[in-house]
């Protein structure tokens, strides 16, 4: 298998595995053109693929909400993912990434041109080494301003300036807004604080994903005793947590150890929540198939 982003990769398209990263967009496609992509991220590690499910399904929806039409079911993206799978070595690490874009429209995408694409790679899983975070002066949009409900590829640009702003200040990534001035999410990943004991998360209001792996996360904590609040939260409340992590697909859950000049340790409940996640994934998830 070619290699590409650092590893061994598969494409899956028109209904035959590739190896590498193929050349399949020209510039007169609509989705190079006009952005109508969106995709999703899943992970397999230690021979599970946890909500490997649900992100295929997210997929079809998130293409449907584009004005693209699906050519595929999640529940027949996700079988295609775990032919994929078994064609790397049992013990691989690899990032999963299935998606629907347009070939052809102007301004409006021809939904009748819809292609899916499923490229699966190495990807080792990250350490949770803990990562460092400023304030960005970049926001997120509100859902009358972008399609902000669905994994859109289109969003991206936006998260790549805040990204970039972070690290030019020497920092890894940013905490972002919404419109109306509070604490969205980290640039990529959901964000969590915690507070004497309670776990507060912002509010899904329409303008971040609500991410799976922290609707999984909030799940799990729930059940296990804990209390867990879904609220407005101001950038003051998370310089004066006792503990901040972040929730995602890439790295599932890590620890926050900076933010702008206030140091973090990973706590206890941090501790707890990735515990829960990773006995999830090897009890309750679906691998090895």
């Amino acid at each position: 298998m070619a290699k590409t982003q650092g590893g061994k990769a598969l494409t899956y398209v028109d209904g035959a595995w590739i190896d590498g990263n193929p050349l399949i967009l020209g510039p007169k496609n609509h989705a190079v053109w006009l952005s109508s992509v969106v995709f999703d991220g899943a992970r397999f590690f230690k021979g599970v693929a946890p909500d490997l499910d649900r992100h295929c399904a997210r997929t079809a929806v998130s293409a449907r909400a584009l004005g693209l039409s699906p050519t595929l079911t999640g529940a027949e993206i996700e079988e295609i993912a775990w032919r994929g799978i078994r064609k790397f070595p049992k013990n691989s690490e690899l990032y999963i990434c299935p998606m629907f874009y347009a070939e052809s429209g102007f301004i409006l995408a021809d939904a009748d041109s819809t292609r899916f694409v499923l490229s699966i790679y190495e990807s080792p899983f990250p350490e949770p080494t803990g990562f460092s975070a400023c304030l960005s002066s970049f926001r997120r949009p509100a859902a009358d301003m972008a399609p902000t409900e669905v994994k859109a590829s289109c969003l991206y640009p936006n998260v790549a300036r805040a990204v970039g702003e972070a690290q030019e200040k020497g920092f890894d990534t940013a905490v972002v807004l919404d419109p109306n001035g509070d604490v969205a999410e980290f640039a990529y990943t959901n964000l969590f604080l915690v507070k004497n004991g309670a776990v507060h998360t912002p509010a899904a209001n329409g303008t971040f994903l609500n991410g799976i792996t922290r609707q999984r996360v909030i799940g799990l904590l729930r059940d296990s005793g804990m209390d867990v609040r879904e609220r407005v939260v101001a950038f003051k409340d998370v310089l004066e947590a006792d503990e901040v992590f972040a929730t995602g697909n890439y790295a599932k859950v890590h620890p926050c150890v900076r933010i702008e000049d206030c140091a973090f340790k990973p706590g206890p409940v941090y501790a707890e929540a990735r515990r829960l996640y990773m006995d999830f994934a090897q009890e309750g998830a679906k691998g090895g198939r």
